[in-house]
């Protein structure tokens, strides 16, 4: 839509922010979003640069790349981006430099999949914080985990966060959000322990703790840490609910976290990216045997994972109080710039997230600002999802379809 009128140059989405110590230059950011673009060890491609590299030039005022997996027995996917040995630092560096070339941010996104992982992928049984709930996408059953691995995975945090900054990054985020680990030790539906780790709210909430805390003094005092946290799990018992969230996002704030971003949703359902559900795409991904179950499940999920504009908009206006000035970013349906200027001036939100968008419209911002478009092209297809998520194939708009002749058959 060409809107040539619009003042956009006005826009308070187009004034400086301050993050700690880091400046963004507007109220942009690319959530993290898997690329399937690392080669086979988690090293960082030509192909990573050229889109980062490319994202920046557009204009976004911080990139959060895909999440970073920490530890060996948390890497979620192939080619996901790994920062879990020193010797990855030189590419990541690159990372970090293609961006700022462009005069961009970035922060690198933290990760450990935790039970949603497969054997094939780690060599192992999942780690998960309870072995009581099944990936619903494998039916594998994970390994509970034991103190050692607690506090091998919380160092594990630490070291990554320290190779983010010897490799130049701006900033780091925690990824607590979408069923990774850090999410499921905060969810009661996930974690069903009885230990120091789980059976209340601020045990489940002592992994995030002991992370962030364990990262900040890895970093020192100079460097922004960021959260990703769930408003809503949507797991079939009752997880993360935006009252709890809001209970976090407080405790995040005491903790002294520099911003919050805000998301919802896991593996058990398609609420993470509402829109359309490519259920032909992504059910054939799957073994033949499990393709009527799964199309079944999809089509009942299709009812109500529809397209909501600004989906996670509500529960950040409950959560905002409780940060006591700590900055807010929101992720979700996040389309016309009208609403999204509407939703930072009445301070709901002090920056504005977004995915699917970037990915059909790098220059989206660029444009934006110049007056030459007031929302983006993305239609919420979700094939983007498909490709990468279940076939492996690297991230871009396929809006227009899958590439058969590419499309990777189960095994």
């Amino acid at each position: 839509m060409i809107t040539s009128h619009v003042k956009v140059d006005m826009s308070s989405m187009f004034t400086p922010f301050h993050i700690r110590g880091m400046e963004v230059k507007n109220r942009f950011v690319h959530s993290a979003t898997y690329e399937c673009m690392a080669d086979e060890t988690g090293e960082v491609t030509d192909d990573l640069l050229k889109r980062y590299r490319s994202l920046a030039k557009g204009e976004i005022g911080l990139i959060i790349p895909g999440h970073m997996y920490v530890h060996p027995l948390g890497r979620g996917m192939k080619n996901q981006i790994g920062i879990h040995r020193d010797d990855m630092i030189p590419g990541l560096k690159q990372l970090a430099e293609a961006v700022h070339q462009e005069g961009g941010k970035i922060a690198f996104q933290l990760s450990h999949a935790g039970l949603q992982t497969e054997k094939k992928v780690i060599g192992q049984r999942p780690l998960a914080p309870s072995d009581k709930v099944r990936n619903p996408a494998t039916f594998q059953k994970p390994e509970g985990m034991s103190e050692s691995r607690i506090q091998e995975t919380i160092d594990a945090f630490a070291r990554a966060a320290g190779r983010a900054a010897q490799a130049g990054a701006d900033g780091i985020q925690l990824h607590g959000a979408h069923g990774f680990l850090i999410n499921e030790f905060l969810s009661p539906f996930f974690n069903q322990r009885k230990d120091r780790w789980g059976g209340s709210d601020e045990n489940r909430f002592r992994l995030l703790k002991e992370v962030f805390l364990a990262t900040r003094k890895a970093l020192g005092e100079d460097m922004p840490i960021l959260v990703k946290l769930n408003t809503n799990d949507f797991t079939p018992k009752a997880g993360i609910t935006p009252q709890l969230a809001k209970t976090y996002a407080g405790w995040l704030a005491d903790l002294g976290v520099d911003a919050l971003e805000l998301s919802c949703g896991t593996f058990f359902t398609w609420h993470v990216i509402r829109g359309d559900i490519p259920i032909q795409e992504s059910a054939g991904a799957f073994p033949i045997w499990m393709q009527p179950l799964v199309k079944l499940i999809f089509r009942k999920q299709a009812k109500i994972c529809g397209f909501v504009e600004g989906y996670n908009v509500d529960a950040a206006k409950l959560i905002k109080p409780s940060l006591k000035g700590t900055p807010l970013m929101v992720v979700g349906g996040m389309r016309r710039l009208s609403h999204i200027e509407e939703i930072v001036d009445n301070k709901v939100a002090d920056l504005i997230s977004m995915s699917r968008p970037f990915i059909r419209e790098p220059f989206l911002v660029k444009r934006l600002r110049e007056g030459k478009a007031a929302e983006p092209t993305c239609v919420s297809c979700n094939r983007c999802f498909a490709a990468a998520g279940f076939h492996g194939l690297p991230l871009r708009c396929y809006h227009d379809g899958l590439p058969r002749s590419e499309v990777k058959r189960p095994d």
